[in-house]
């Protein structure tokens, strides 16, 4: 069974990392969120990207969920001593990755090219795609009108602006990267990993053709919401600055024309009649991932699930 999953962020990454355990060789591809890319420091960083890479090359910061695990910041730290901007973290080994990427770039290679030969280097055999090799850039729209550039928003400002909306620059003009649309077209199925819809999912949907795509597949969602609450970062104030509930019937909504099951958490039990009102079938279970066990286990749930619908519909 060919398995799509779209990813971003650490939940994404987590998931993402199950279905890796689970499959077999060359069964998977990943495609990720690059609405977050940027230029700092001179260095062209694909926070997405890594955060899935690393996480599937078992390196990743434990305690982050993002970044090298043990890694040190004398680079930052002389950065900041020097007066240069030091508000986004990275690590020594870290930076080697993004200066790998950013001399590959300036001689004219490709984004997903460059993405392959990173993962060949780190032992990392599953497909994994960038949704597009041109520049698309999330910005947030926050009270007052002022719009941000996402990295700004989320990790210099913290989160703390209220937002208002979003925008994906270029999103309209920017085509599939190679190999998107072809994975796309052989999967059995499609995995929407526990990621924020908002600033990691919809940058992959507005891409060209993908997600027209997806109506003709079978897709499954894991809610990246527990009990109305995040498990990691603003989606629940997002939701509510928004004026949403948090809840799994706003994950349903977000994705309904396309979206076929949804797992949630035995805490949202009392959500499946409103999920089923939406033509929802719903996976109960435990969906927090603590460890690389309960990664793999929450996948082969995910899987299974998938089977099954397709005996249902």
């Amino acid at each position: 069974m060919k398995i799509v999953a779209l990813a971003g962020g650490v939940g994404g990454a987590r998931l993402a990392h199950g279905l890796y355990q689970a499959l077999p060789p060359g069964k998977l591809t990943i495609i990720i969120n690059t609405g977050d890319d940027f230029v700092f420091n001179g260095l062209n960083i694909s926070p997405d990207i890594d955060t899935v890479c690393y996480t599937l090359a078992g390196i990743e910061n434990i305690v982050n969920g993002w970044g090298i695990r043990e890694d040190t910041h004398q680079v930052l730290d002389r950065i900041r001593d020097l007066g240069g901007e030091a508000w986004f973290s990275l690590g020594d080994r870290d930076i080697a990755t993004h200066l790998i990427r950013t001399q590959a770039i300036d001689q004219g290679g490709q984004l997903n090219e460059i993405t392959r030969q990173l993962c060949l280097r780190m032992g990392i055999e599953a497909q994994i795609l960038p949704m597009t090799n041109e520049p698309v850039h999330t910005k947030v729209q926050i009270k007052g009108g002022r719009w941000l550039d996402f990295q700004e928003y989320f990790v210099h400002l913290d989160c703390q602006p209220e937002v208002i909306s979003f925008r994906f620059e270029g999103q309209e003009i920017a085509n599939p990267a190679p190999g998107v649309m072809a994975a796309l077209e052989q999967a059995d199925l499609v995995v929407i990993c526990p990621s924020n819809p908002w600033v990691s999912i919809d940058p992959i949907l507005g891409i060209k053709q993908i997600r027209p795509v997806l109506a003709d597949k079978w897709v499954v969602a894991v809610s990246p919401l527990i009990g109305g609450k995040a498990v990691k970062g603003p989606l629940m104030k997002m939701y509510n600055e928004l004026g949403i509930e948090p809840s799994c019937l706003a994950i349903a909504d977000h994705y309904r024309d396309f979206l076929d099951g949804l797992v949630i958490d035995t805490i949202d039990e009392k959500e499946t009649a409103s999920l089923k009102a939406f033509g929802i079938i719903t996976k109960i279970t435990d969906i927090l991932m603590k460890d690389a066990g309960d990664r793999k286990r929450l996948a082969e749930e995910v899987l299974e699930f998938g089977k099954i619908l397709k005996q249902l519909k």
